[in-house]
């Protein structure tokens, strides 16, 4: 086989570990980050001034700092599947929709916390759920 310029032979391939991921994986992998992002926001502003949040009577009334904790944990987990979908990973989608409904409910009962942060970041994790879902079906 000749050689080209730039070192490589004609007639090889490409592996095709370097598949880009496109249309709906591209956005559902985007809005799992962004969810993930805020939801770390969300986490280190009740983890830092626990008198942003007050929700007087709400049934499932837990420390602040300890919602701060869990809205960590789960946009870590957001970004680490947002990431496994970005790069094609084979585990990411399940995880996406697994970690995507965790939000989805901690962000529910977190509604009278903070209603407008909380919608936002359900209808990220709600498109994010969609579009996993959609791909795997097609």
């Amino acid at each position: 086989m000749a050689e080209i310029s730039g070192g490589e032979r004609k007639g090889t391939t490409q592996p095709e570990d370097r598949q880009w991921v496109s249309g709906l994986h591209l956005f559902a992998g985007l809005a799992l980050e962004f969810s993930g992002t805020l939801s770390i926001v969300m986490g280190a502003a009740g983890i830092g001034q626990g008198a942003i949040f007050r929700a007087p009577g709400y049934a499932y009334r837990f420390n602040v700092t300890a919602w701060g904790w869990m809205h960590v944990v789960i946009g870590l987990a957001l970004i680490a599947a947002g990431l496994g979908v970005l790069l094609g990973q084979s585990w990411a989608k399940g995880a996406g929709v697994a970690v995507g409904a965790v939000s989805l409910v901690a962000q529910f009962m977190f509604i009278p916390y903070y209603p407008m942060w909380s919608i936002i970041v359900m209808v990220l994790d709600l498109t994010a759920i969609w579009a996993l879902a959609r791909f795997s079906a097609t």
